[in-house]
């Protein structure tokens, strides 16, 4: 009776937490397909229509900004942070002095919000009193920098603010997969005559590619799912020149009363972020077995 009451009272617990994220996780997904395929506006109309909500976003040149933006922030963002990231790394792994406040220093982004990272930028940028406004104060009064009023610029400020946040979290990442690397490796590639460079690109860097898939799928499902960092320091502007997937999909549902519109853009960013993170979790469940 005992044993049996261990082996239930655990699965009583977890009961209501797991009923709950099953209905309001995985029952708004399909709620929000439903949507999609109806002529739902400002409420819930389940009058079915077919695939006419997806036709009508795929005309809509809104769409095809949003999608561009998120194309371009997506690259630049996952790139750029990736990038800095080895390199702050590799930097660190050189065992420098007060390693602690270092790594501190460029974590603390990741502590912030995108909600607060976007409100700093948005007045750092400010080009009548963030940077150019200083710099301009300072003497050098022909410093232009007004990215953020510029519809073709705006969207590679929210790029600037994104990886300031993000290169410190693919930065630990990679710090953390170089202290795995056996140094006994690196010792013997030394002693063979190979610089620190050569070892590091053609030894340290190719045995961490399980850390760079890992950093690619966290840092792109992030740049899909963008929406309080760009509501914060552009709300999609000027215009919507800097909308994304994730800012317009709010736009058409709750500004524009398009619910269906809004509900079939989601249900397209619901595939692409299942696109990418599907194969990564098939990949690491298939390879549990093997290192069993």
């Amino acid at each position: 009776m005992a044993r049996s009451l261990d082996n239930i009272l655990p699965k009583l617990v977890l009961a209501p937490a797991f009923v709950l994220g099953l209905a309001f996780i995985y029952g708004f997904m399909v709620w929000n397909g439903v949507l999609s395929v109806t002529v739902s506006r400002m409420l819930p109309n389940y009058e079915f229509v077919g695939l006419a909500q997806y036709e009508k976003l795929w005309e809509m040149d809104r769409w095809w900004v949003a999608l561009k933006n998120l194309a371009i922030f997506g690259v630049l963002y996952v790139g750029v942070s990736m990038a800095l990231g080895i390199f702050l790394a590799i930097l660190l792994d050189q065992k420098v002095r007060a390693e602690g406040f270092i790594r501190t220093v460029y974590l603390y982004p990741m502590a912030l919000s995108f909600v607060v990272t976007g409100t700093a930028w948005k007045w750092i940028l400010n080009p009548s009193d963030g940077l150019q406004k200083l710099v301009q104060d300072m003497g050098w009064t022909s410093f232009t920098f007004d990215w953020l009023v510029q519809s073709d610029l705006a969207i590679y400020c929210v790029v600037i603010a994104g990886v300031w946040q993000s290169t410190g979290f693919a930065m630990a990442l990679f710090l953390a997969g170089l202290r795995g690397v056996d140094d006994s490796i690196i010792k013997a590639a030394q002693i063979d005559g190979a610089s620190l460079p050569r070892i590091y690109w053609r030894i340290v860097l190719p045995s961490l590619r399980p850390v760079f898939f890992s950093t690619l799928m966290v840092l792109a499902h992030l740049s899909i799912k963008s929406f309080d960092l760009v509501m914060a320091l552009t709300a999609g502007g000027p215009g919507y020149a800097t909308d994304v997937p994730a800012t317009f999909m709010y736009a058409m549902s709750f500004s524009r009363g398009q619910i269906g519109l809004g509900a079939a853009s989601a249900t397209i960013m619901l595939a692409t972020v299942a696109a990418i993170v599907v194969p990564y979790l098939y990949s690491e469940l298939r390879s549990k077995p093997h290192d069993r």
